[in-house]
Formats: structure tokens, sequence, C-alpha cells
């Protein structure tokens, strides 16, 4: 496989890890796909150019390149579930509504997931990894933001519609109690969103797996409900005066992330 991931150092401790904005697909998937996930419906759209203005806080950004048709980078390596009731796995077998991803006959073989998992997931996983350890090893913590998108309404997956602002840190285990409550308390400002910690979504494998504050790496996931930036449904156009004032909280949020951090581990 090449260009897997786009990866772009920064100044600060904090990396803004994207794992499923990708739309590049393997032969043996696009082959494979049913007409209704030839649109990619179930990407986190535009989420790279959504947080463009990372560069000018100086974090790390982190970006899939390959579609989460191919595999979920925010899933575990062995595939074990992460929620209780509907989900996809690390080789997702159907889409956010249910619907089969493949048609009969039609999914990549074993082999070929072997090689996804190997040349796609692998290689995100370790510069994730590399990525943090030089963070601590240099300002002595490491920040992590996994950043997220999905359309508000999904019956098959939650029921009602999802707050604008889902925060996850894995019920607390994964960040310091009071940034989360810090990083909260940013989206009740912003009084024209709604928001929620620890809801339907509390952290894929990502935040779980590197979060871990007893070692000062500290990591939180955002959802955030497609319909404050763009089009929910193909062709899934960004839209700029939606996506400008969500812009700015979620500049906002990370300034807190970066704010908490130097107060937490003065140098």
């Amino acid at each position: 496989m090449d260009n897997v991931l786009t990866f772009q150092r920064g100044s600060v401790p904090l990396l803004i890890s994207m794992p499923h904005p990708g739309l590049r697909l393997t032969p043996a998937v696009a082959d494979g796909l049913v007409d209704d996930a030839l649109g990619l419906s179930d990407t986190d759209w535009h989420i790279p150019q959504l947080y463009d203005f990372a560069a000018e806080l100086g974090a790390s950004t982190l970006a899939a390149e390959y579609s989460r048709f191919v595999i979920d980078l925010n899933r575990p390596s062995d595939d074990k579930p992460l929620y209780a009731g509907a989900t996809t796995g690390l080789f997702p077998s159907i889409l956010f509504d249910g619907v089969p991803l493949f048609k009969d006959g039609q999914a990549p073989s074993a082999e070929e997931r072997a090689r996804y998992l190997a040349e796609i997931w692998t290689p995100y996983h370790d510069t994730l990894q590399q990525e943090l350890t030089r963070l601590r090893d240099e300002f002595g913590y490491a920040l992590l933001f996994d950043a997220h998108s999905i359309r508000g309404h999904i019956p098959h997956l939650f029921e009602g519609r999802l707050p604008d602002f889902n925060l996850g840190t894995f019920n607390g285990a994964s960040c310091d109690a009071e940034l989360a409550r810090r990083l909260e308390a940013t989206c009740a400002q912003a009084s024209a969103y709604s928001h929620v910690l620890n809801g339907r979504f509390k952290g894929g494998h990502i935040t779980r797996h590197y979060g871990d504050p007893a070692n000062h790496i500290h990591a939180v996931q955002l959802e955030l409900t497609q319909s404050t930036y763009m089009e929910e449904f193909a062709p899934f156009n960004y839209r700029p005066d939606l996506a400008a004032p969500t812009r700015e909280v979620l500049k906002k949020l990370l300034q807190t992330f970066i704010a908490w951090g130097q107060e937490k581990y003065p140098r």
C-alpha cells in the first residue's frame, strides 16, 4: 500500500487523530461494494478541512487516506466489540443503516484483510504511538484529540438525534477529570450547539487504548454531528457558512486542551 496516511508534526504536545476521513479503496473492496455503499456514506467527511486551523495552534495531525470500508482504524486489531448493541467492526460488513456492505460472496478474502491490517492499520497506529511517545518525551506529557463526525440521526445505531458535540473520555478513564470538565464547559459556552460527555459515543479504540492519564497521556474523542458543518446526505457538500461558527468552537476546545496541559505540567 502507498499513501496510507498524512502526518504533519507540530510544535505543541497535542496530536489530532483523524482515522475516518479516507476515501481510497483497494480493488477488492471497490469491486465488492453494493451500490448503496459506492458513495462512501459512512465517511467522516471533510474532517481535515474542518480542522485545517490546527497548524496555527501548533498541533500535530494524523489523517487516514483509506476508507473505513477497507479497515476501521478506530477498532482494535483483534476486532473485540467496543459498544453493546449495533456497531461496526474492524472490517465492516454493514453500512451504518444496517444494509450489507458487500455483494454476496464478494467481501475481501482473509488474506486481503490480513494485508490491510499489516499495511494500513499498523502504519497508522505505529505513527500515532511514535508521535505520542515523542511528545511525552519532549514535553513530559501528550494530548490526543480523536476527531470524528457522523450523521445526527441513524436509528440502526442509536435512538433519537445526537447532540452536536459528543465528547468521549471512556467514562473518565482516558483523561484527567478536570480536563474533561473544562472541555465540557467550553461546549456549554457555545449556546447555539448541544453537547454531551460520555453519551452514546464514549471513545473508540484510539481513545481507550492510548489514553493513559497515569502515564501523562490524555485522550479525548469528539464525535461531531455533520449537520454542524456540511450536508449530511449525498453529495455530502462542505458548507462554509455552517462550518465557520463550528470551527470557532473547535478552536476553543483545542485551545482549552492546550492551556490545561500547560497549567497541569508547567515547565
